[in-house]
């Protein structure tokens, strides 16, 4: 009577630390895949910025977010917490990984977030590079005497 009792609390152990195994696994491969994760930690680290676009990799460890001014943002998972950062303009290269479907990027402020990264398809690369050209790209500005001039040559005809 005692060895079926001992069997069945070791069945039981078996069964729950293969569950907890399983459970931890799932969440591992997860990453950032999940866009509501995403906002959330994005936009605990800065309250401010407002999102307009998310676009995940394809192994779900990394999100370049397209924000509100045609700035950009940029999370990776790291095991047990996520880096964030807000990407300034003219700050951070972009060239074609070779493969199609990916980025090479270089952060000039946070080089050990350098890397390639893969996405789902060429179209999600292009978007991001795109995101990354309008972030590193200034919008001109208008000098102080044309503005002026072109009111007075308006008013005149």
């Amino acid at each position: 009577m005692g060895i079926i009792v001992w069997c069945i609390l070791f069945a039981i152990v078996v069964f729950f630390a293969f569950f907890a195994t399983r459970m931890a696994s799932q969440n591992k491969e997860d990453g950032l895949h999940d866009t509501g994760l995403a906002i959330l930690e994005f936009g605990r680290a800065f309250p401010t910025e407002a999102i307009r676009q998310l676009q995940t990799t394809a192994n779900g460890q990394a999100v370049f977010v397209r924000l509100h001014d045609d700035k950009a943002g940029f999370m990776r998972s790291l095991r047990n917490h996520f880096a964030v950062h807000l990407i300034e303009p003219g700050r951070a290269r972009a060239k074609d990984s070779g493969t199609g479907r990916g980025l090479t990027v270089d952060f000039l402020d946070a080089p050990h977030h350098n890397g390639t990264f893969e996405f789902a398809t060429p179209a999600d690369a292009a978007e991001v590079s795109l995101w990354l050209l309008g972030n590193y790209v200034e919008k001109p500005s208008p000098q102080r005497g044309e503005g002026a001039h072109d009111r007075l040559s308006e008013t005149k005809s």
